[in-house]
């Protein structure tokens, strides 16, 4: 099991690749729960700032959920198919949507299905030139069933989401950039570089700030105004007592002084 994920660590930033090449890095529900396991031990290791979340082989990032495998849950009835599959995506998404340090997909090939949605539900995306993209659950008689409904709407905009979510035709990495998927797109050869150089870009600013940073935003986002405000000033509020943002502001105030 262990092998499903790869998981290395480059100076502050930990590499993550789904390792399961040979079935398109499909989401199994082992690799779901390895995947979970590994998120926990990260959050607790103050020397890792940021994740970078990538796939095994030239061919995918992720090309969704194990069909074989969810179709026996399926086959059990709704009650455990809800337990053992949509449950346990939703929760991974709902996890990597929360996560307090940022989270980057460096998007590698297909990403189908719940591949496509963990590209929707993580802080931030770079997808290579290569990348394609699709929600074809609607092909199989079901629909997206790890948060797809719901954050590609939010993110594109209700009638560019429901052209894919109803005809799950597959679009290019330009579209996905174009609806919000995606921050960017880079060269194939250049997309781990180009991960790990915007990781670097956020692990210099302090881990607390960036941490209150996602909270505020993705806690936010589906409140009203004043709700949002509300919790940007409690996130603020749980920086201002923290030693290290009176430290911080002090040297910043000494720099200025001596210049």
């Amino acid at each position: 099991m262990s092998d499903l994920i790869l998981w290395e660590t480059r100076g502050a930033t930990a590499l993550l690749t789904f390792n399961r090449p040979g079935k398109l890095n499909a989401l199994s529900y082992a690799l779901i729960d390895r995947l979970m396991a590994i998120l926990d031990r990260i959050e607790d290791d103050a020397n890792v700032r940021a994740v970078v979340l990538t796939g095994a082989g030239d061919r995918a990032f992720s090309a969704g959920a194990d069909i074989a495998e969810f179709s026996e849950s399926v086959k059990r009835g709704p009650d455990i198919a809800v337990k053992d599959f949509v449950r346990r995506g939703q929760a991974m998404t709902a996890r990597m949507e929360a996560f307090s340090k940022p989270i980057i997909a460096a998007v590698n090939g297909l990403a189908f299905g719940g591949g496509c949605e963990i590209t929707e539900a993580v802080h931030l995306a770079i997808a290579s030139e290569r990348a394609t993209f699709a929600k074809p659950e609607i092909a199989i008689g079901i629909t997206p069933t790890f948060g797809g409904t719901q954050r590609l709407p939010r993110l594109a905009g209700r009638k560019r989401a429901l052209e894919h979510l109803l005809t799950g035709d597959s679009f290019s990495s330009q579209r996905a950039l174009e609806m919000g998927l995606v921050n960017r797109i880079v060269p194939h050869a250049q997309l781990l570089d180009s991960a790990f150089a915007l990781a670097d870009r956020i692990s210099r600013h302090s881990q607390l700030a960036v941490a209150r940073v996602i909270t505020a935003a993705t806690r936010g986002l589906n409140v009203s105004i004043a709700e949002g405000l509300a919790i940007e000033s409690e996130q603020f509020a749980r920086m201002a007592a923290a030693a290290e943002t009176r430290e911080a502001l002090d040297a910043w105030l000494a720099a200025r002084a001596s210049r």
